[in-house]
């Protein structure tokens, strides 16, 4: 994370912090592998089992792209952070899977 990052954080409050809350911010990523990463993974899977590597990076990835979609939102309403971020995933079809995260934008506001 850069200077210019809007910090995402899971946690819901911040009580030694006043803050303005400026609503909620969300963002989606649907990806999906080839066809052929998609028949690798599936062999993998039907024959030694073990981590799918190929579909870790895809998840990966998506979520990457959220959290960047979210601080974009976020510096949109003139958010210092996001609180409360959640991250959902759901599998598309074959071989795709969509993740929305979430999260409150808020202001920290002087002492």
């Amino acid at each position: 994370m850069n200077k210019t990052d809007i910090p995402i954080l899971t946690v819901d409050t911040l009580p030694s912090k006043k803050l303005e809350y400026l609503g909620c911010v969300t963002a989606s990523c649907c990806l999906s592998k080839s066809i052929v990463a998609d028949l690798s993974a599936n062999m993998k899977n039907w024959t030694i089992g073990g981590e799918l590597h190929q579909y870790k990076k895809m998840i990966d990835d998506a979520v990457a792209l959220v959290m960047t979609r979210i601080q974009q939102e976020a510096k949109k309403t003139g958010a210092d952070m996001v609180i409360g971020f959640r991250l959902s995933t759901t599998s598309v079809s074959s071989g795709a899977a969509e993740v929305i995260g979430y999260g409150t934008a808020v202001r920290l506001l002087a002492d």
